[in-house]
């Protein structure tokens, strides 16, 4: 278990922030988590970012928002995992903290993926995957997550209907939550009509892409205690990587870099899946929901979509997932992606989640995905 404790959220909505630069929206959320931990300095800044040079020709992130949210002088860095950034910038502000190198870390997580529309966007995205293999043929996520779906659907005999429960469930969590960028409730008979995106994903399979930040700060275990009322621990952390490339792996429909990251990060937090209240997932696409259940150990394998058929990861299932919309409906901001889970995850613990609570949720677990799982980040938290 690390000596590691979360005193500090903040979160902007997420939505298409037009009037609103990359570094406003790094602040507001930065603004937010120092007020909320009651400091006012850090002792170093981890930025997750994964497109703001192509999208927003901006680079050196760490030097400009350090400055512009009133940090000049602070160590600060850029942290990129693709769209698992979020979890791996705090994953090393833990490991600073837990050597004792910093006192005090912040990890922002700030993205603007909606100033730009049409091929510029999707060029960006698919600078996750590889480029020598994968986007030299025309490779895009879409088309990666529409490979994905089309195996699963043929290894275990299951239509594309099937995986509404995923995005119903995401969207009758986002529809309370006021930060989510997608508020509206889905029918699941109308999961499988909806225009192709890259067939067989449908636009109702696909989470949107959308501007946005959310920050943490975190502390050692003993300083955080007189700090806040309601310090939340960061009980296990934990990064693992696979082939870049979905052709590479051995088992195209196992994310193996998911269940190594989560094994890891539950032994060290001590925790078995009979104690997990709560699950943030990377449901990029409805298929990445079904394999990640299954990688982690809730599922056996080709079954991880009947979980979302059966109500289980409903918000009073078994296995409560998306509790705030999820990518799907509260949207997905790149890079910021794994910061807002975080923040998510440690607001059900405070038992400040409003509208989207779990009830008694004590340990919770976020798990981030870069590109197809070819990085995953994941960190267990505990009350």
């Amino acid at each position: 278990m690390t000596n590691v404790s979360i005193i500090g959220l903040g979160q902007t909505d997420v939505k298409e922030h037009w009037q609103t630069s990359l570094r406003h929206l790094a602040w507001y959320a930065i603004e937010a988590a120092l007020d909320n931990a009651h400091i006012n300095k850090v002792d170093g800044i981890f930025v997750a970012n994964m497109l703001a040079g192509p999208l927003s020709g901006q680079q050196h992130l760490g030097a400009l928002i350090a400055d512009f949210s009133g940090l000049r002088g602070v160590e600060a860095v850029t942290v990129e995992a693709a769209d698992a950034s979020g979890g791996a910038a705090l994953r090393q502000a833990v490991m600073a903290v837990q050597s004792g190198l910093m006192e005090t870390a912040l990890v922002v997580g700030v993205e603007k993926m909606t100033d730009l529309v049409g091929s510029p966007v999707t060029s960006a995205l698919a600078l996750a995957l590889d480029a020598d293999y994968e986007t030299v043929h025309g490779m895009t996520p879409a088309a990666v997550g529409a490979l994905l779906m089309r195996r699963y659907m043929y290894e275990y005999g299951v239509q594309v209907a099937d995986f509404a429960g995923f995005s119903v469930n995401a969207h009758a969590n986002g529809a309370v939550n006021p930060l989510a960028m997608f508020r509206n409730k889905l029918r699941a008979d109308r999961f499988a009509s909806a225009p192709l995106v890259a067939d067989p994903v449908t636009l109702f399979d696909a989470a949107p892409t959308g501007d946005g930040a959310a920050a943490v700060i975190v502390t050692n275990y003993e300083r955080a205690q007189d700090m806040v009322p309601q310090p939340i621990r960061i009980a296990g952390s934990a990064i693992a990587t696979d082939t870049l490339a979905i052709h590479d792996r051995k088992e195209m429909l196992w994310l193996a870099a998911a269940q190594k990251s989560a094994a890891r990060a539950m032994a060290a937090a001590g925790v078995s899946h009979d104690d997990i209240d709560v699950l943030e997932l990377h449901d990029a696409f409805t298929v990445l929901a079904a394999l990640s259940l299954e990688a982690i150990g809730f599922a056996e394998r080709g079954e991880g979509w009947k979980l979302a058929r059966d109500g289980e990861i409903g918000r009073n299932g078994r296995i409560p997932i998306s509790t705030f919309g999820g990518l799907k409906a509260r949207g997905n901001p790149g890079g910021a992606t794994g910061v807002y889970q975080i923040v998510e995850v440690a607001r059900q613990l405070r038992g400040e989640a409003g509208d989207n609570q779990v009830s008694g949720a004590t340990i919770g677990m976020a798990q981030c995905l870069g590109s197809a799982g070819a990085t995953a980040v994941t960190h267990v938290l505990s009350k």
